[in-house]
């Protein structure tokens, strides 16, 4: 069974804001929410980012029910696996087990403010996979010392552990990280409806959830929808890696003057207020292979694409 969710903007919203979105979102039906760590937005327009693990303690309290997933964490640099371990299995224990735990390698823009050197992608994996292991051994339970290549841990233990240990979905965007989703991971976690990378993750033997994030902009006209995401979303639109390697919102600001409305009117997000449209996207996710399909509604207007979901597009898959 395919189940249907809701992202949570860290970027777009503030702290408070998210937790009134995830309410809402629960009260309508949503399966799922999906929140992102930023330690900036992409770009100044965008306007917030919350610390996320402040914002899922509220969300475990303030939701009965409903799942929900920080999408994605990246547990190398800014912040050591140590400190991830802790902060995930308190959230756990806070969430009672409706917690899932998204890990990836990370973009520079969020990762560099502590000085660290910003490796190449590669690197990076290998620092995951070890970070990964180190709070696995956390979360066992026991006194944990670790003197590997990129981290060290010196007889640490958590005392607060929740009974079911979250699963690891990895984030990938290509056939080496799916691989690796698939042989480390507890599932894969991507932006779009990406087959190739389900393939990928499925012959390395990944058995797991697979989760993926579709874009939207709903508004009362496609016009209007497409100017919103411009203002606030052309990083969405920004060709290649340079998502993963740019360093400041001024940055993203500059690389998003290559991005013309048309850019956006002809690209993924769905701006078309037809509730088919929507349909349709999520449709295309579930026949690439995904089990786990969420939307990013773009903009300020969340409780308005809300109540357009519930009314609209989730009767359709229920």
């Amino acid at each position: 069974m395919v189940e249907l969710g809701f992202t949570l903007s860290s970027e777009e919203h503030g702290p408070n804001e998210l937790v009134d979105y995830a309410v809402h979102a629960e009260e309508i039906g949503f399966d799922f929410l999906s929140i992102s760590d930023h330690f900036h937005p992409w770009i100044s327009a965008q306007g917030e980012s919350p610390f996320v693990w402040s914002v899922l303690g509220s969300l475990a309290s303030q939701t009965d029910e409903i799942e929900f997933g920080v999408g994605v964490t990246c547990p190398i640099i800014r912040i050591h696996p140590v400190n991830v371990a802790h902060a995930v299995a308190t959230t756990q224990v806070m969430a009672d087990g409706r917690f899932t735990f998204g890990v990836g390698t990370g973009e520079n823009l969020n990762e560099h403010v502590t000085g660290e050197k910003w490796p190449e992608h590669d690197v990076r994996l290998e620092m995951l996979a070890e970070a990964m292991a180190l709070m696995r051994a956390l979360w066992a339970g026991g006194n944990t010392s670790h003197h590997g290549e990129y981290f060290t841990a010196e007889n640490a233990r958590l005392y607060t552990i929740p009974d079911e240990i979250p699963e690891i979905v990895v984030s990938a965007f290509g056939p080496e990280t799916a691989k690796f989703a698939g042989e480390d991971g507890d599932g894969l976690w991507t932006s779009g409806p990406r087959e190739a990378v389900v393939d990928a993750y499925e012959d390395a033997g990944g058995e797991g959830p697979k989760y993926a994030q579709l874009h939207c902009c709903y508004a009362a006209t496609e016009d209007e929808a497409v100017d919103t995401a411009y203002e606030y979303w052309p990083n969405g639109s920004i060709p290649g890696e340079l998502g993963q390697e740019l360093p400041t919102p001024a940055h993203f600001q500059q690389a998003a003057t290559m991005v013309e409305r048309e850019d956006i009117a002809e690209g993924s997000t769905v701006t078309d207020p037809d509730p088919q449209a929507h349909i349709d996207s999520i449709e295309q996710a579930i026949d690439a292979g995904y089990d786990h399909v969420y939307v990013h509604q773009i903009g300020p207007e969340q409780d308005e694409a809300l109540e357009f979901y519930a009314e609209e597009v989730l009767p359709s898959f229920s």
